[in-house]
């Protein structure tokens, strides 16, 4: 029986454990930049956009130069975050043997 409790001490540790990194990750800032810092976008942890910067010389191109490059510095963001978010999970579960964990993503 005192194996199952350790069990049960080791998944109750493990579930704090990941809320705390549930918390540090909503605290993540990542930022995607393209066409040579003409446009910038600011993710936060949960992927939502807070904020997205035009320089005003770009304004000049077509609309579609100006589309392309906000796809463009969102999805370098996006791949900022992932990369971000996997390393602090990837913290947590490294501490508990639990090696090549990945959170899911939506």
């Amino acid at each position: 029986m005192t194996d199952f409790n350790k069990i049960l001490d080791k998944a109750k540790e493990l579930e704090a454990k990941m809320k705390e990194s549930q918390e540090n990750i909503k605290k993540i800032k990542v930022e995607g930049i393209s066409g040579s810092n003409s446009i910038k976008v600011i993710l936060d942890g949960e992927g939502e956009m807070e904020k997205i910067e035009i320089s005003d010389e770009i304004l000049k191109e077509k609309k579609s130069i100006i589309e392309d490059l906000i796809v463009a510095a969102h999805s370098k963001a996006k791949s900022q975050l992932k990369d971000k978010t996997t390393e602090e999970i990837s913290k947590t579960a490294g501490e508990f043997g639990i090696p090549g964990f990945k959170w899911p993503f939506k």
